[in-house]
């Protein structure tokens, strides 16, 4: 019988389409950026998925999405866009009842850990040992400071379990060794489930050497006065480098060969990321805002060096590692994540169902069928050929006014079948006109 295989989650913040080495990343003078070798070499032996699309355009309903492997929109806390910083709040957040990822995971033996962003809801009432985790190491909120590990709203915001801890060092570096740590502790005769998600390279815009600007941004919320395209580069190569450590230590204990290893980011990039050739960033529906990279490592089942075109949401993972791991799901919770493993396979495989998009703000709306996708913006319908015009500049609505019909129509199904978003639900833009440019 072969042995149920681990699973390594690894989840980037805020990282757009472009900004890896293998999808094109570019430097300030336009220069080919060397900011990832260890997720460009997992690339170049695994595969990289060109057409792979985050849940949502912002972090917490992606979130949602990833540890249900279910259509966000169903859960109340998801329709927050973003999850605010709610401390004690009983209604936003992922409920403990809710079968998870970990929880049914852990229910099969498996040994689960979070190391990194929950964002999920705040103690007492959630939390990631509530919700199938049984280690945590990391933080609640949308973001943290590097070195003080702060909130965006100030206050501590690091722990152990259910413990606040004070650990002094880099965060990205506390993440990728505590995350060393849980695998050198694993002796083989039970399956893992790591999550893994950094806060990287989300802001504030600090690599490990501006503890300095720590000092003055910790309690300031939205760091709008600082960074460079440097800056995050070499914030994504810190992360890039504690990957590594992940990797070399998974090959150490000789788990590397059955163990398969997922990298994406929970929404597109913004600020200084580059989401070439895309249009829109973080939250847009456009695909700047919801294609993002994706690599995944399997030596036991996938060839080395494949690129792949299979469209792919956030979800989707979670039904593969759980149909991979031979883990049923409740008949109350059927999943809406389909199991990739077919086309991982075999090429011309095509994902079944629906991939397809909606968020408060702006009203928009997005439907991604057969390489033609819908979008609504502010009430106004657009029509794009991905195949013919990825970058969303040639609005066809008018041309192929049946083609539109259709899929607005697919979306309007689709969206009928999901609980309307709350009145009262909130979107929480991190910057305005009086800060960036818009």
């Amino acid at each position: 019988m072969t042995a149920r295989p681990n699973f390594i989650f690894i989840l980037a913040d805020d990282l757009g389409y472009a900004d890896l080495g293998c999808a094109g990343a570019r430097d300030a003078d336009n220069r080919p950026a060397n900011v990832s070798p260890r997720l460009d070499r997992m690339a170049a032996e695994g595969v990289r998925f060109t057409h792979g699309y985050s849940n949502s355009a912002v972090c917490s309903p992606t979130r949602f999405a990833l540890i249900t492997g279910r259509w966000q929109y169903r859960l109340r806390g998801a329709a927050e866009e973003p999850i605010a910083n709610a401390h004690g709040d009983k209604v936003l957040g992922i409920p403990p009842s809710h079968p998870t990822l970990p929880s049914l995971l852990a229910g099969a033996g498996y040994r689960t850990a979070l190391v990194g962003k929950w964002h999920l809801g705040y103690p007492p009432h959630f939390g990631p040992r509530l919700s199938g985790y049984q280690e945590f190491f990391g933080f609640h909120a949308g973001g943290a400071d590097y070195f003080a590990h702060t909130g965006p709203r100030g206050g501590k915001d690091l722990w152990e379990n259910e413990t606040a801890v004070e650990v002094p060092g880099y965060l990205t570096d506390l993440l990728s060794q505590r995350a060393v740590d849980f695998i050198e502790r694993q002796d083989g005769d039970a399956p893992f489930l790591l999550s893994l998600h950094y806060s990287a390279p989300h802001w504030p815009w600090l690599t490990r050497d501006d503890e300095s600007e720590s000092a003055r941004t910790a309690n300031n919320g939205v760091h709008t006065d600082g960074g460079s395209i440097a800056t995050y580069h070499r914030m994504i190569h810190h992360m890039d480098e504690g990957i590594g450590w992940v990797l070399d230590a998974l090959a150490r204990k000789g788990l590397d060969h059955n163990t398969l290893v997922v990298f994406t980011s929970d929404n597109g990039g913004e600020r200084f990321s580059n989401n070439w050739p895309f249009s829109g960033q973080k939250m847009d529906l456009l695909e700047g805002g919801i294609r993002v990279p994706v690599i995944a490592r399997w030596p036991a089942q996938l060839a080395q060096g494949q690129v792949s075109t299979m469209p792919n949401l956030t979800m989707d993972w979670t039904a593969t590692m759980l149909a991979a791991a031979g883990v049923p799901t409740p008949d109350s919770h059927p999943l809406d994540g389909v199991d990739l493993r077919p086309g991982l396979q075999d090429p011309a495989w095509e994902r079944p169902g629906t991939m397809a998009w909606r968020m408060k703000h702006r009203s928009q709306r997005a439907l991604v069928h057969e390489g033609w996708k819908y979008l609504q913006v502010d009430g106004i319908d657009y029509l794009f050929d991905l195949n013919a015009d990825a970058r969303e500049r040639a609005n066809v609505a008018r041309r192929y006014p049946e083609r539109l019909a259709d899929l607005r129509a697919r979306w309007e199904a689709w969206n009928a079948q999901l609980p309307p978003i709350p009145e009262e639900a909130q979107t929480r833009l991190p910057y305005t006109k009086q800060d960036i440019p818009h």
